[in-house]
């Protein structure tokens, strides 16, 4: 029979980086893939698009270049008379690169992800760690959609999206990056409630700082715990309580359930963190106040100082 209720699975000890050691259940086997954390523990969800989307997005890319090179040779066809040919299959050559290739890089870097089609879609490219793309992530995208896209008509992206979890095409596998929905109601996730039973000891305990990675799996699995089996429900509590038991001291009242304990600390930590917010927020305030009291031009009513 356990008697300490937060006692670690048995072997070695978790380092305090949140990874996975022996004889401890992992964070990786929570699926958080297409979520982040900001230093609040707020979880931001991108859902990655939908095929049917992508592929509105991207037929409006391509009749967006097909009307684009329609008109490039046009242009040149009126223009064929006034210049020998080499120059002129030199200057279709480069003006074909350009629509091609690089006004969709330049267009995708300079809007961070978005083109035309992706506008209208409301969909954005962004780096598998949610962040917003860069030159280099447009470039590689932009060179391997001619080969996927144009070239194998379609066929190469069509397949790789198929097999993706996230819908990546070629380009998104080499580049790091997915598309994403960006017009979708905003869900912030029900807060983590304070088991009232804990409120006395976990206000005066002293809480280090979390790995990221171990608050998101600690938020995930309270919040899908009645989904799991009774098996792995509580290897994965008594496992992320072991590990978030390092961070807390003193350690909980006897007879703690893990649940209860993983709850009371997201509860305080995210209480802690808005408490520290609303402080800066607070001194930010005053020494705007002071800068503006202490100013000359504060002075009058007109903001011009007083004359003699």
């Amino acid at each position: 029979m356990i008697t300490d209720p937060l006692a670690p699975l048995p072997g070695p000890s978790p380092d305090r980086s949140g990874a996975t050691v022996a004889g401890l259940v992992g964070v990786d086997e929570l699926d958080f893939s297409d979520e982040l954390i900001t230093g609040e523990a707020v979880v931001l969800e991108l859902r990655p698009a939908s095929f049917i989307t992508r592929a509105l997005a991207v037929a409006v890319d391509v009749l967006v270049t097909v009307v684009a090179f329609l008109l490039l040779y046009w242009l040149l066809y009126a223009t064929t008379g006034e210049i020998d040919a080499a120059a002129g299959s030199a200057l279709g050559l480069v003006a074909s690169l350009a629509v091609l290739i690089g006004i969709p890089i330049l267009v995708e870097t300079l809007t961070r992800g978005r083109s035309l089609g992706k506008w209208l879609a409301g969909l954005r490219v962004v780096r598998d760690d949610g962040g917003p793309i860069r030159a280099r992530h447009a470039l590689i995208r932009g060179l391997l959609a001619v080969f996927e896209i144009y070239w194998s008509l379609g066929a190469i992206a069509l397949v790789t999206s198929l097999l993706n979890k996230r819908g990546k095409r070629l380009g998104d596998l080499v580049a790091g990056t997915y598309v994403i929905r960006e017009r979708q109601p905003q869900q912030l996730p029900p807060a983590v409630p304070m088991p009232p039973h804990l409120a006395p000891w976990i206000r005066n305990a002293d809480l280090g700082r979390l790995p990221d990675p171990l608050a998101r799996a600690c938020r995930q699995f309270l919040a899908r715990a009645t989904r799991l089996t009774p098996e792995a429900r509580q290897r994965l509590g008594w496992s992320l309580a072991g590990q978030v038991g390092e961070f807390v001291a003193p350690p909980p009242p006897p007879g703690t359930h893990p649940e209860d304990f993983l709850a009371a600390v997201l509860a305080e930590r995210r209480d802690r963190d808005y408490a520290r917010l609303w402080r800066e927020s607070q001194q930010r305030a005053a020494r705007r106040a002071s800068r503006a009291a202490a100013s000359p031009l504060s002075s009058t009513g007109f903001g011009l100082p007083d004359r003699d």
